[in-house]
């Protein structure tokens, strides 16, 4: 069932995508000629009432508006030539071409929005959620308390448990050691603040020193305002990070193996909804925000490259020549096929290796 949710989550997003592009260009008067999920070659087509023909293709890459005169050479039905995409004003191609992208961003904000009202933003710390037996935080912690720093560094809970994990046995790691020296822990129980001193022990099987406690990220509640802020915060944090990383994967090779493709996006949002509904929906307002964000990105044939050309015809005064525009085309679909290359790779051994372990 979560191979079917995901696919059509991702489905969702993609139609939602196009209908940005399809409603404007319907609503500015260009004529459409067709409406696709996904890529040809066509495994359904259907002819709707008016002008338009509504398809769905075999490959699951993403969808397409195919509105008249995208190309000022082709020909056009008698009497449609006023519609065709290259005659209308610059303004008219910007609203066509930005609809696709700022839906998936508005749908992004929605979602996360109602995400943190329902789920509340994180704060630092770790929250116990369950004490394990035999281990040193049997009869010290308990469920409930909320650990704010351990030996006086603070973070999230990845950062306090990565803590945890520097302290060392005295004769070497091996399976039960107890650390020589003691994690200082400071612990927020009831109300009050409490400073507790625990030694790790190795544990072989997770390869790593540990207290012996199951842990969450604290949260807390924001309302309906403070969860739009939330959204905010975060839609910035990760198109500053997807900015950051496209910029330099060509340059960078860490930062290649952090780019993740369709392949990538689907196998955690498969996973994202084995988890929970919250989770699932938290996975796919980021892949929408991403989507959104990537296809501004200003070259051909991404949304961005559009709406690049149509700013450049505006301030030259005249039309470009579709030949410049066709070769820069070239240039932005080597870029676009290098990265979707360099994605399907890190994922391809992502699932040969450890996979994606959403849930860890």
């Amino acid at each position: 069932m979560s191979w079917i949710l995901a696919f059509l989550g991702f489905a969702v997003l993609i139609i939602l995508h196009e209908l940005g592009h399809f409603a404007v260009a319907k609503a500015v008067g260009m004529r459409v000629e067709r409406f696709s999920l996904f890529f040809p070659p066509l495994a359904w087509r259907r002819q709707g009432k008016g002008e338009t023909e509504y398809a769905i293709g075999v490959i699951p890459l993403g969808g397409y508006v195919k509105i008249s005169g995208m190309n000022p050479h082709e020909e056009l039905p008698p009497g449609q030539e006023h519609r065709a995409y290259f005659r209308q004003p610059v303004w008219k191609r910007i609203a066509v071409i930005v609809a696709g992208p700022v839906v998936n961003i508005v749908l992004a904000a929605v979602i996360l929005t109602f995400f943190f009202s329902a789920n509340g933003t994180p704060r630092p710390g770790a929250e116990v959620v369950r004490v394990q037996a035999d281990l040193p935080a049997n009869g010290v912690l308990q469920a409930g308390d909320v650990i704010t720093s351990v030996d006086g560094k603070t973070g999230s809970s990845r950062d306090l448990s990565d803590q945890i994990a520097t302290h060392r046995c005295e004769g070497g790691l091996a399976d039960g050691c107890k650390a020589k020296t003691p994690a200082e822990l400071v612990v927020r129980r009831d109300g009050r603040t409490e400073r507790i001193s625990i030694s790790p022990v190795y544990d072989a099987d997770e390869g790593r020193m540990r207290l012996g406690f199951i842990q969450t990220t604290p949260v807390k509640d924001v309302g309906l305002i403070g969860a739009a802020g939330a959204s905010a915060d975060e839609m910035w944090r990760i198109t500053s990070v997807t900015v950051s990383t496209i910029g330099q994967v060509l340059f960078d090779a860490e930062k290649r193996k952090e780019v993740s493709g369709v392949v990538g996006s689907y196998e955690t949002t498969r996973q994202a909804v084995q988890l929970n509904f919250d989770t699932a929906m938290y996975v796919l307002a980021l892949i929408s925000l991403s989507l959104g964000v990537i296809n501004l990105f200003p070259f051909l044939p991404l949304d961005g490259g559009h709406i690049f050309w149509a700013l450049a015809e505006k301030v030259r005064g005249r039309a470009i020549p579709f030949s410049v525009m066709e070769r820069a085309g070239f240039v932005g679909f080597a870029l676009v096929a290098v990265l979707f290359f360099i994605g399907l790779t890190n994922d391809l051994d992502r699932l040969a290796g450890d996979g994606f372990n959403l849930g860890r």
